[in-house]
């Protein structure tokens, strides 16, 4: 593990912004950071949480995950589909509608913040933001929800999280709601990609926070690398003070890497985190990189001259495995070829192994891969070749 001890944290609103409870200890002066990607909640996926007397628990899905989430100071999830409870219909692709046990497991697995802002947002129109915030605001207080709102209120305040004494911006937006038009007199509703709510953004939390975290939803679905579309973006949010950058949307991974600008600005990068969870229909090859995901950590200390920086980084990769009716998520290295050899993705895409998976990561997280080993104490078997 990256040198630290963990302090919990849980952010809520309070006052005029979306805040968190501040944790500190003098012995440890650094701030964890966990984030996953998207919890894409496939029709599958929502049945694999139902019970014999009707209700629904998701508790299966962080069973493998859970410690390191709650040993997070912070921990951000992409909540990819809206959670409009039962009244709208459960449905998965392409109009999602989740059930609100599903924000239960969420909290349970030690999330802070949620991500609501992604290209699903409107898939029930007000009706299923409304919902979702009504059940966050009542069951969840003391969640984060970003990226959707209620009110015009609402959407002009900023989530600033604290812990360790160092205080931190974290921004959500989405580049699209799937062609779905926001309902008439509610232009609050979702938080999109606009060139000048973005800059009064990041020049708001360059006044009034130590480091400032953006989280897109961007990107082309499926590709492995970066779109042109991505780095425009980056180069915004680069030149207007971001300090980290941890995208979500294309349902694959993607580069991590420092960028930076002429003036000598660098920010961290994680162009996507790839699923958390999904259960596609699709039956080809490239199905594999679907359930092939990263669970980032970013470490976070305040240097000598009074900054916040990152004092290291990684990212675990995660494998999702579906045998049966059950779904479940673990480190890619706690992952056997006899798990993968009975998966139904193994059926879908026969490509599909434990060697070929850690190739995918080799490939597309070069350096990250080799460090991500060491800072989570494994190490490299003859298998991990290529």
């Amino acid at each position: 593990m990256i040198p630290g001890t963990p302090a919990g944290m849980s952010a809520r609103a309070a006052g005029e912004d979306t805040a968190a409870e501040e944790t500190e200890t003098a012995e440890d002066p650094c701030v964890r950071i966990i984030m996953v990607g998207d919890m894409l909640m496939h029709k599958f996926v929502v049945d694999s949480g139902l019970r014999e007397d009707g209700s629904y628990n998701f508790d299966h899905l962080f069973t493998y995950t859970a410690d390191r989430i709650r040993g997070a100071d912070i921990a951000i999830v992409n909540q990819e589909t809206i959670l409009g409870g039962a009244s709208l219909g459960f449905t998965g692709y392409p109009t999602f509608n989740s059930p609100f046990e599903l924000g239960d497991a969420l909290t349970e697995a030690g999330f802070d913040i949620v991500l609501q802002g992604t290209n699903h947002a409107l898939d029930r129109s007000a009706r299923g933001i409304e919902n979702c915030l009504d059940f966050w605001k009542n069951a969840h207080p003391e969640i984060a929800v970003l990226g959707i709102h209620d009110s015009a209120e609402d959407q002009g305040k900023m989530c600033f999280a604290e812990a360790h004494g160092m205080r931190i911006a974290i921004l959500n937006y989405t580049y699209g709601t799937n062609g779905l038009q926001t309902p008439a007199g509610k232009p609050y509703l979702v938080d999109y990609m606009v060139r000048d709510r973005v800059l009064a953004d990041l020049a708001r939390a360059e006044e009034e926070a130590d480091f400032t975290i953006v989280c897109p939803h961007w990107g082309t679905e499926y590709e492995l690398a970066e779109s042109a579309y991505q780095r425009k973006w980056m180069r915004l949010f680069m030149e207007n003070g971001a300090d980290l950058v941890i995208g979500t949307h294309p349902h694959v991974i993607e580069p991590v890497r420092w960028e930076s600008d002429d003036a000598g600005h660098q920010m961290l990068v994680y162009y996507s985190l790839g699923n958390y969870v999904n259960s596609t229909a699709t039956w080809k090859a490239g199905v594999m990189n679907r359930m092939v995901g990263g669970m980032a950590q970013v470490d976070l200390e305040r240097d000598a001259d009074g900054r916040v920086r990152i004092r290291d980084y990684a990212a675990l990769p995660l494998v999702e495995h579906i045998e049966g009716d059950t779904v479940s998520v673990c480190s890619l290295w706690d992952y056997s070829e006899e798990q993968a050899a009975v998966s139904r993705v193994k059926k879908q895409d026969p490509g599909f192994s434990v060697a070929a998976c850690r190739r995918l990561i080799g490939r597309v997280w070069p350096g990250l891969y080799e460090k991500s080993m060491r800072v989570y104490g494994q190490e490299k078997g003859a298998d991990d070749e290529g």
